[in-house]
């Protein structure tokens, strides 16, 4: 029986894996979709959506017939609902990767950025891209060095999203109405792409060393 257990939890934890992969590429993809105004790649971050949606579903449903079924304690209880706020979390990022492919599938042919920011959404995407990588790498390796790159890496994209704001309310901005929108939901977009990322890494240092205080910080 015991063994059965072990497989199941090896296997949602390969799950995660296969869900922050999916989520990886999608990051990648939609801002590509964003900077080049590409509405293919746009249109297919979007329904590729519904595959990060479906692996949220199945891993949640699994893990909760373990708590049924095993009733799990201690360290197995722990991993098993760390499981269900991560893949949450995950699903999450997949979402926000989506929204940014749908502001360039709106604004198409045209881009939805002012060459003014250009430059802060080229740094926020990287950003975000290398965020999701190490996000895979985590949850593969349960790596603490990782760990500690997100949340670098999240300080970035705070940093970039600050700056998206200095731009429009510095007094030079002459952007549309509709691109002072765009850059407005972009920014946040990106910056709680990083806040989801950085919970994720929590909770894995929390499943490596039982330290509460690393725990979780989102917005």
């Amino acid at each position: 029986m015991r063994e059965i257990f072990e497989a199941e939890l090896k296997q949602i934890g390969d799950d995660l894996v296969a869900m922050s992969r999916r989520v990886e590429h999608a990051i990648g993809a939609a801002g590509e979709a964003l900077l080049r105004q590409d509405l293919a790649l746009a249109e297919s971050v979007i329904a590729d959506d519904l595959a990060i949606d479906a692996l949220e579903r199945d891993l949640d449903e699994r893990c909760v017939l373990l708590l049924a079924q095993q009733q799990p304690v201690a360290t197995d209880l722990r991993v098993v609902v760390s499981a269900l706020r991560m893949s949450a979390t995950l699903e999450r990022m997949g979402d926000l990767a989506r929204h940014v492919a749908q502001v360039a599938r709106a604004r198409y042919p045209h881009p939805a950025i002012d060459p003014a920011l250009t430059g802060v959404f080229t740094e926020m995407n990287d950003a975000a891209r290398r965020v999701a990588q190490r996000t895979t790498q985590v949850l593969t390796s349960h790596d603490l060095t990782e760990a500690e790159g997100i949340e670098r890496d999240d300080d970035l994209l705070d940093s970039l999203h600050e700056e998206t704001f200095r731009v429009l309310l510095g007094g030079t901005w002459t952007g549309t109405p509709q691109q002072t929108v765009d850059v407005t939901l972009l920014g946040r977009y990106y910056e709680r792409f990083g806040d989801h990322a950085v919970s994720v890494a929590r909770r894995i240092v929390f499943l490596v060393t039982g330290d509460f205080a690393s725990e979780t910080r989102t917005r």
